[in-house]
């Protein structure tokens, strides 16, 4: 949702890097990977706190820059919902406009699964399919009902579902039937297997595999990867079909009632001289389906969408 903040007036700050909350597993796991496939186990960083640039509006600090689309950048917020397959909302958090969906979705997974044990199945957009989430949905005994998310490569080169893994033999086979060994996991979590630079550069396919210079090619495969292949494995079933065709109907239902409610921008608001109540104007995303609308009004569908002390269900 659109902040009321002027996107000319900004600063550039450095603020602190925010840990992730499952970079001390992942350390642990990554090491005990590399120890069995025979490597030594990485030595934690002795360096200073990490910061990163990041930039502030000068109106209203708390809010984030939004790339909207391929052109239109602004200051927003973001709002990320959880509804039951009856669409009443079970949980939100709202934050700046440039955090991710993955990294929100901790504090609002813990919310939400503390309320409401008895969920079973999750289903969300492609912004969360990470082996993190997987992971750790998947291990709590719950089902993942995610999208298919289109290969991210360049035009003209292999996908890379065209890379096989042998898990047997722990070692990709390429659309050329040679073999990637396993070379290192890094400290991403991500083991890495390359190619023999000499059979590469007799490949006919060498044109449409990489373009590095010494002719060797580079897959990665995260060390929880199995869980998002669990996930797609979910996605051809007919509950996991059943259960992401409902997410779209209510998707759509809920954002309309909070462009109807909160999503509404209070830009100028102004009092009738003399009057007790009065009247807001209010200047809307979408005036033709909201318009004007009684202070007391607005101020009472933005408690019934974000105050925590009412029910789930008010709505």
């Amino acid at each position: 949702m659109k902040a009321s903040a002027n996107k000319n007036k900004k600063r550039k700050e450095q603020a602190k890097a925010t840990a992730r909350i499952y970079d001390e597993q992942l350390r642990k796991e990554i090491n005990a990977d590399r120890e069995a496939h025979g490597k030594k186990p990485l030595k934690e960083k002795e360096r200073e706190e990490e910061t990163q640039e990041k930039t502030v509006s000068e109106t209203d600090p708390e809010c984030g820059l939004y790339q909207k689309g391929e052109h239109e950048v602004q200051f927003a917020y973001e709002a990320h919902t959880v509804c039951d397959k009856h669409g009443f909302i079970l949980g939100y958090d709202v934050t700046a406009g440039n955090v991710h969906d993955s990294v929100a979705f901790d504090a609002v997974y813990e919310e939400v699964i503390e309320k409401f044990p008895q969920i079973n199945t999750l289903t969300m957009d492609a912004a969360y399919k990470t082996p993190w989430i997987c992971k750790r949905i998947i291990d709590d005994g719950r089902q993942v009902s995610l999208p298919y998310k289109r290969p991210m490569t360049k035009d003209g080169f292999f996908r890379k579902y065209e890379y096989v893994y042998d898990e047997y033999y722990d070692c990709i086979l390429c659309p050329a039937n040679q073999v990637l060994k396993y070379a290192t996991t890094n400290r991403d979590g991500y083991r890495e297997y390359k190619s023999d630079p000499k059979i590469c550069v007799i490949c006919p396919y060498l044109s449409q595999c990489t373009c590095s210079k010494n002719h060797q090619k580079t897959v990665t495969r995260h060390i929880w990867e199995d869980y998002i292949e669990q996930a797609e494995d979910f996605r051809h079933t007919p509950e996991g079909k059943a259960s992401y065709e409902k997410r779209k109907n209510h998707r759509t239902r809920i954002r309309r009632r909070q462009r109807e409610t909160r999503y509404a921008a209070h830009e100028h608001v102004r009092f009738g001289p003399g009057s007790k109540l009065g009247r807001a104007k209010v200047r809307c995303h979408e005036p033709q389906k909201v318009g004007r609308m009684d202070c007391q009004q607005s101020f009472t569908a933005m408690v019934l969408l974000f105050s925590p002390s009412l029910s789930p269900y008010i709505l």
